[in-house]
């Protein structure tokens, strides 16, 4: 089953797309203009995903290296923490770019009330700044938002797992990831929203991952040992996902304790394929990086106000692992973007 939401690519970018070849843009470290002024020499874009590491964030760079590689004169530079957890560190990044005077910057928002000081100070210094995946609070209404609609996405999580486990329904356990995200408060709004209309499942736990994988094989070790009937899991983003996974597995209860996770890792494919996870909600994070530099840029050259975009979720299962439509997801590329 597929699932999308929110607006398509609009045709042109699409068409445009379709007959590229794949390319990336150049990193560069010198200076940029840092002004909204319309702009028509060479542009240096900063790109901040919330960490590096992360299959999830790669997607989203060659999103935007592709984008980059169609504009003139266009160089994304792209630099981020290793932790989402390292919000002290993202914010100490990104002021560095606005002490650079780059021509713009993208970012994922760690959390979404300190990075919003950073953004009222890229503005004050007529830098342009779009949020890709997670925005800030307030969120400038300037500053576009290209992201999934977490919360319709995660309502859309307890009837694939009322499905997977059937009508009688039975225990189930949440593993958030980040207090203070938007994401993580979004997913879980929409997932608790969702089980509104599934009684027959039961929310019997609810322990975070804190987006690591070691803490989430562990939290999910205790949930099963505490509750030795739990038939069902949602884990809210990859870290998560794995741990519960691998849990599940040392637990002997493959098949036995359905799992629905977020995002698409190659360990998470892999998960859906040897029968551990039962579905994955995935986002488009090429599309992000993508529509992302291209809003910067047609508002530093052309002056255009760019409008928040939903980007789309697409459900994933063993029996549509190998469809054309899900294969773009999975594996994007410039040259085969994912619709």
């Amino acid at each position: 089953m597929v699932l999308r939401r929110g607006i398509r690519w609009p045709l042109a970018a699409a068409a445009t797309l379709a007959l590229a070849a794949a390319g990336c843009g150049e990193v560069r470290d010198e200076g940029g203009g840092g002004s909204t002024e319309q702009k028509s020499g060479s542009l240096r874009i900063a790109v901040v995903p919330k960490a590096v590491g992360f299959d999830f964030w790669s997607q989203v760079k060659t999103g935007a290296d592709c984008a980059a590689s169609k504009s003139k004169d266009v160089k994304v530079q792209w630099d981020g923490v290793t932790a989402e957890t390292d919000v002290t560190g993202q914010v100490n990044l990104l002021q560095n770019f606005v002490t650079q005077g780059v021509d713009g910057m993208v970012y994922a928002a760690t959390d979404a009330k300190v990075l919003s000081d950073v953004t009222e100070q890229a503005l004050q210094q007529k830098i342009p700044v779009v949020n890709i995946d997670s925005g800030t609070d307030p969120q400038p209404k300037e500053v576009p938002v290209f992201a999934t609609d977490n919360v319709a996405a995660a309502e859309k999580v307890p009837g694939l797992m009322a499905d997977a486990i059937g009508p009688k329904g039975g225990d189930i356990a949440f593993i958030p990831f980040q207090r203070g995200t938007s994401t993580n408060e979004q997913r879980e709004e929409g997932f608790k929203k969702g089980l509104k209309e599934h009684p027959e499942l039961k929310l019997v736990a609810e322990q975070s991952s804190q987006s690591d994988y070691n803490r989430a094989l562990q939290v999910t070790e205790d949930i099963l040992t505490a509750n030795p009937n739990l038939k069902g899991i949602f884990a809210a983003n990859e870290p998560g996902v794995l741990g519960a996974a691998e849990a599940v597995r040392q637990a002997r209860k493959t098949g036995k304790v359905t799992i629905v996770g977020w995002d698409a890792s190659p360990d998470e494919v892999k998960g859906v394929r040897d029968g551990v996870i039962d579905s994955l909600v995935v986002q488009n994070p090429f599309r992000m990086g993508f529509d992302g530099v291209n809003a910067v840029v047609k508002q530093v050259r052309d002056g255009a106000k760019p409008q928040s975009a939903d980007t789309g979720v697409t459900i994933v299962t063993k029996k549509n692992l190998d469809t054309p439509d899900v294969k773009a997801v999975l594996k994007p590329s410039c040259a085969n973007p994912p619709s």
